[in-house]
């Protein structure tokens, strides 16, 4: 019969510390004896982590698993995270921004249906396209 020694313990006030001097969620986890999924955990708890990027307003569709990785939904994923302040690939956000300003200027906008995938239909008075397309838009000027 194995003896189950102590749950080991992260405490905050040194896990601040080490994740402000760059320490890395694997070196946290060998130093405190868990796993990095207990690191990602403490740091959570302990209001050390950053915020999940919520990509709801811009995809506020259930995707199928097969259409989670479309363009138009890697894209509308890209315009969010710069409307939330993330930091985006250049390249990734160029694409973004050229795909949905060209359905903007065709009087355009994005609809989903988990059968078929996205599609394409007329704007009606609230653009969702343009929604996406002006917040992202506004971050990256306020950046500027």
């Amino acid at each position: 019969m194995a003896i189950m020694g102590r749950k080991a313990r992260v405490e905050q006030g040194e896990l601040a510390r080490l994740v402000a001097r760059g320490w890395s969620n694997a070196e946290l986890a060998e130093h405190f004896g868990v796993t990095e999924s207990g690191v990602l955990q403490a740091k959570r708890a302990a209001g050390l982590s950053r915020q999940m990027t919520d990509h709801r307003a811009a995809l506020p569709w259930k995707l199928s698993r097969e259409h989670s990785q479309s363009g138009p939904a890697t894209n509308l994923r890209n315009l969010s995270a710069v409307a939330q302040g993330r930091t985006v690939p250049r390249e990734k956000i160029n694409t973004a921004l050229r795909w949905a300003g060209r359905l903007a200027q065709q009087g355009l906008d994005i609809a989903y249906d988990p059968e078929s995938g996205f599609y394409e239909v007329a704007a009606g008075e609230e653009s969702h396209i343009g929604g996406v397309l002006e917040a992202a838009r506004s971050a990256l000027e306020a950046g500027e």
